[in-house]
């Protein structure tokens, strides 16, 4: 029971640190979307990003939910979602190019500075990521359109209440319909966290890591670089970061091996927590999950057998470098 008890605090202490560095850039994300809201600008905000909305089958709104994630994190874009989700309703496919989108371009100013200390340029895995992202979202709009696919209004699984917010709301409903979106979110990341650790207790991780070896040896990146990829797929590149950077500096990797990890996980990381949370908000597993796989293995192949025919010159000056 000792024990036990223990494990229960550990998991509350690590839910209260990851909960309170994530609110300190949710909260003031979320005030700001009401401000705008009140003052009826988001669908001026909006307006710059319409037709890459459009073009992959999504209200202009969403582009605000986009780009908040593209430059905070997936827990914000959570945030802005529920706020319009009730004046700008999905389908279950919308979410899903919505969060798909999402999962393959977030957290730019975090994940593309750990991936230049590690050599990688830092402008094409920034251009890579958003095109990567805006093609798999137009490839799903396609698929689910062409096959009336997932055209049922999409089902939330947070707090219905969390994405109220009209002009006329009182303000102090507003206030505590927030709170119970930071509760929902806190739930969420207890129990991932939790579902993370059941993971490693059962070994599942270890077993997922086994399965990935041949997997990645096939796409072309090479034994050594492959502990790095294994690392950003199942953790994430920021949670990771600091042992990513640290092998990459090790100088055991070749930088084209280290370019092509970080290009993978860049496409398709911390598949188990950011999955779980997309399908929080009615992600379809056939996006958010196997079509993201998909396009990294299928990104990455490509790449290596390109860059084999590029001049070692243009490489190092424009795909990879030294680590920093």
């Amino acid at each position: 029971m000792a024990s036990l008890r223990e494990k229960a605090l550990d998991l509350g202490r690590d839910a209260f640190s990851v909960s309170y560095h994530l609110f300190k850039v949710m909260v003031p994300v979320l005030i700001a979307v009401k401000i705008l809201k009140e003052l009826g600008l988001i669908q001026y905000l909006a307006v710059p990003l319409e037709p890459l909305m459009r073009g992959v089958g999504l209200p202009a709104e969403m582009g605000l939910v986009w780009a908040t994630a593209l430059l905070n994190n997936i827990y914000s874009s959570m945030v802005v979602l529920l706020t319009l989700i009730e004046d700008t309703p999905l389908t279950t496919a919308q979410a899903t190019v919505l969060a798909t989108m999402i999962l393959v371009a977030h957290s730019l100013p975090v994940e593309l500075k750990i991936a230049q200390k590690s050599g990688p340029r830092l402008l094409f895995q920034g251009v890579m990521r958003i095109g990567a992202a805006l093609l798999i979202g137009w490839i799903l709009h396609l698929v689910y359109s062409g096959f009336d696919w997932l055209q049922d209004p999409v089902r939330i699984l947070l707090s219905p209440e969390a994405g109220r917010g009209t002009g006329e709301e009182p303000l102090l409903s507003w206030i505590v319909a927030q709170i119970r979106n930071l509760a929902s979110i806190f739930g969420i990341i207890v129990g991932l966290l939790f579902a993370m650790r059941l993971l490693e207790r059962f070994r599942i991780t270890t077993l997922m890591n086994r399965l990935l070896q041949p997997v990645l040896h096939l796409v072309g990146i090479g034994p050594k670089a492959s502990t790095i990829a294994i690392i950003g797929v199942t953790l994430g590149i920021s949670y990771g970061g600091g042992l990513i950077i640290r092998e990459a500096r090790s100088g055991r990797l070749d930088k084209r091996d280290v370019f092509y990890a970080l290009t993978l996980m860049g496409l398709a990381h911390s598949l188990f927590e950011d999955t779980m949370l997309m399908v929080m908000i009615g992600g379809d597993l056939s996006g958010i999950l196997w079509a993201r796989i998909a396009l990294a293995l299928v990104t990455v192949s490509l790449l290596v057998r390109l860059t084999a025919r590029l001049s070692p010159r243009f490489c190092d000056r424009f795909l990879w470098g030294e680590p920093r």
